[in-house]
């Protein structure tokens, strides 16, 4: 890759991303409050929907909560406790599990969308795209695996970990570590980005609104409808 193309695209190119999606998140909720929703078609058709949204969301979470842990922890702060080469096998192992748990939601959400005709007709081209974003983003993160396969030693794991930590934290020199990295990684880190970029435009955004709250919200009332007058008996 050109140099000047890669220092754009894993030096630049992250901050970009990460600008719009918080500021362009905030700017959706300010102005667009009542679209900040999921946009859920269950009540449209709800085949498949239950399997295929829970794994996705399981998977997903699980996924996510890794990459936090994995990329951001210093490697000195965990290496009393774990090598490196550990570390990526607890990671291919835990990843894999949960990548191919939420395959398979993401398979059945997106066949659900483009084959259901009552989904797609309600559908938007952003719903679409963003579900095959996210099947592109999860493919490469399974393949990305047995590339890792490839060298149980843990130092591509601790370069990508660098990388991300040079850049939450604002310093240069990120994309030097990532320079002779397999593509996978590079593509996976490039559309990862790039998912930050377009969330605030899409149904992603409500990644920001965690239900927490449903931990000690009261249960829901749900009462019995009265009888309806007899209006001829009233009459006599």
């Amino acid at each position: 890759m050109n140099p000047y193309l890669h220092q754009f695209a894993f030096q630049i190119y992250p901050y970009i991303a990460l600008a719009v999606f918080f500021i362009g998140s905030w700017a959706r909720f300010d102005k667009s409050m009542y679209t900040w929703r999921t946009g859920s078609s269950q009540l449209l058709s709800d085949r498949g929907m239950r399997i295929g949204s829970n794994c996705f969301h399981v998977g997903i979470l699980a996924i996510l909560g890794g990459h936090l842990v994995g990329l951001l922890t210093p490697h000195r702060l965990y290496e009393p406790f774990i090598t490196a080469p550990q570390k990526q096998v607890l990671a291919m192992g835990v990843g894999g599990i949960f990548g191919l748990l939420c395959l398979v939601g993401i398979v059945i959400l997106t066949v659900r969308r483009l084959f259901n005709p009552r989904v797609r007709a309600t559908g938007t081209r952003g719903d679409t795209l963003i579900l095959l974003l996210l099947l592109a983003q999860l493919l490469l993160g399974m393949v990305s695996i047995f590339y890792s396969a490839g060298h149980m030693d843990g130092g591509v794991m601790i370069m990508l970990g660098e990388w991300a930590q040079h850049i939450v934290t604002f310093r240069w020199g990120a994309a030097d570590y990532i320079t002779d990295v397999a593509w996978v990684y590079k593509l996976h880190i490039f559309l990862g980005m790039t998912l930050f970029l377009v969330a605030p435009f899409t149904r992603l955004v409500h990644v920001w609104s965690i239900p927490v709250s449903y931990l000690w919200r009261p249960y829901q009332v749900v009462r019995r409808r009265q009888a309806t007058l007899d209006y001829g008996n009233k009459e006599r």
